[in-house]
């Protein structure tokens, strides 16, 4: 009789951890561009949503920094970073297969809401008096602003650099500077307290982003799922609202 008790008793076991799977419980953990903090938080919501008990849990930054992080053995199940340099920093390493690009991002130049500088084109950046914020160069709206600036014909000399497009933006929003190279998401998402001015020479410098789910993800199977849903119609949309174009 205990042999059979026992017997039951495993058999339940295994079908509540069946079942806590097909349902969708536990953690899924995301590394991903500071640029997608809005859109992937929305997504995120309506993952947990769709997979009860499960948590997404964010790290938003530089993509370069967070590529360094996983690299340097960070837990992490899913990569979306804002351009294919950041991202060959993690496969290089092969620590994640191929990724797919799902987005992509083009820059503005973001000011006040007043523009007291009065600035309109890129070459308003290198006039006298007028503090400009860059991204650091050696992370993707940094790559993206020298390029921008570089098809300008603008040379620009930076108050800061900062190590992310948040910080960056951060700096106009606060009044510390005068103008920044920002992506029209971010823009888009602090509307009312800055304004975004499209300039020409940003189709020059689109940035794609790629997204993988790493080799040793310790919920893989969430992880893809989570993949699946940024890819989805459900997934574009979110994007598209956000500023993003689609690859």
């Amino acid at each position: 009789m205990r042999r059979v008790l026992l017997t039951v008793l495993a058999a339940a076991l295994a079908l509540a951890g069946c079942g806590a799977e097909a349902s969708g419980g536990g953690k899924v953990t995301v590394f991903a561009a500071a640029s997608l903090t809005e859109s992937f938080t929305r997504l995120g919501a309506e993952f947990e949503a769709a997979h009860p008990g499960t948590a997404v849990t964010f790290n938003f930054g530089s993509s370069a920094t967070l590529a360094q992080q996983i690299v340097q053995g960070a837990p992490a199940d899913v990569f979306a970073a804002a351009s294919p340099a950041t991202m060959r920093t993690v496969t290089d390493a092969s620590l994640a297969g191929a990724p797919v690009t799902f987005a992509r991002n083009k820059l503005e130049i973001a000011v006040p809401a007043g523009n007291p500088a009065k600035v309109r084109t890129p070459a308003d950046l290198a006039a006298p008096g007028v503090k400009v914020a860059l991204c650091a160069e050696q992370v993707p709206c940094g790559v993206a602003a020298a390029q921008a600036l570089k098809a300008a014909g603008v040379r620009v000399t930076p108050v800061t650099l900062e190590q992310d497009v948040k910080a960056t933006l951060t700096k106009v929003r606060l009044g510390e500077v005068d103008a920044a190279l920002v992506y029209r998401t971010d823009v888009l998402a602090a509307a009312g307290e800055v304004r975004g001015i499209p300039f020409p020479e940003a189709d020059r410098a689109v940035n794609d982003y790629p997204i993988a789910v790493l080799d040793d993800a310790p919920a893989g199977d969430l992880a893809k799922q989570f993949v699946q849903l940024v890819r989805s119609p459900q997934g574009k949309d979110v994007l598209a609202e956000a500023g993003f174009e689609a690859p």
